[in-house]
């Protein structure tokens, strides 16, 4: 049987979506950051892929959602952040972390909705740039005057509170201005192959896997905080509480709602998203 290649990332967050799929013999799992993903789909390097939200009206290939599990939030994520040095309304030029195109633009969004400006955007490769917390010094120069930073480096390497005061959690900004959910991420697969056996089969399994994983959260938290540089009940907190995975109506109208905002502030060329079932219900009419 040939094997499906579903391209994802290995963060904390992702574990209730693909934790044991590593384990089924018809997966290939290809492991990549969020803002690599939409060009596996784009050359074919993936079946389906999760894909950051804004990606899906950004790229040149067209794109469709597959309903089968998202990373989102109701309110705070923890993990997707805006630190600074000076009060938030006074900023104008954010290094943003590179993993996330979603992140960058939601960014812009929330300081043009809630602060009136939209910031200059320095692309900021985290991993490589960050002065280190034991080797550096706190004072650092290097230290820019504010960074978006996404994922598990924000627990796990996240920059002193001394140097950055003013933080900005974006999933609870986003929700206190819109009073929606916020979806980072969905899977997709490319629209021309939405009624490909594989991409079929991709979606019962990734359905099938976000369903039986929703009733271990804490064992899977407990398993791999460590490995990805978590406390445990921390790690809990996130994956019980702070973080939704299922695609569900208030996350569609939310990612709609999203795309619009960005649309309408020129982030983003005007573009709706298309979702499996709409496509499919289409194309059988």
């Amino acid at each position: 049987m040939e094997k499906v290649r579903i391209g994802c990332v290995n963060y904390l967050n992702t574990l209730p979506l693909i934790e044991g799929l590593d384990l089924v013999r018809e997966v290939e799992l290809r492991l990549a950051v969020p803002a690599r993903l939409v060009s596996m789909l784009e050359r074919d390097e993936a079946d389906v892929a999760l894909v950051s939200l804004i990606d899906a009206v950004r790229s040149e290939v067209p794109l469709t959602i597959l309903p089968c599990g998202m990373i989102g939030s109701d309110g705070p994520t923890l993990t997707v952040r805006l630190f600074s040095q000076i009060p938030i309304e006074q900023v104008r030029t954010i290094h943003a972390d590179t993993d996330s195109h979603t992140s960058v633009a939601l960014c812009r969004v929330l300081m043009l909705e809630r602060f009136g400006h939209d910031p200059a955007i320095v692309d900021y490769h985290a991993r490589e740039q960050m002065p280190s917390k034991i080797g550096g010094s706190v004072d650092s120069d290097e230290w820019p005057e504010a960074v978006l930073l996404i994922g598990d480096k924000v627990v796990s390497g996240s920059p002193p509170a001394v140097r950055y005061p003013y933080q900005l959690d974006l999933g609870e900004c986003w929700k206190e201005q819109t009073g929606l959910p916020f979806v980072y991420a969905v899977w997709m697969c490319r629209s021309d192959r939405v009624e490909d056996p594989l991409v079929r089969r991709a979606w019962m399994v990734l359905d099938r896997q976000r369903r039986h994983n929703r009733t271990r959260i804490d064992a899977i938290a407990t398993d791999r905080a460590a490995e990805h540089r978590w406390p445990v009940d921390l790690a809990r907190t996130y994956l019980g509480s702070r973080l939704a995975f299922e695609y569900d109506q208030p996350a569609r109208k939310a990612a709609e709602r999203f795309v619009g905002l960005c649309a309408e502030r020129g982030i983003t060329r005007q573009a709706g998203l298309v979702h499996a079932d709409e496509q499919l219900a289409t194309a059988s009419g």
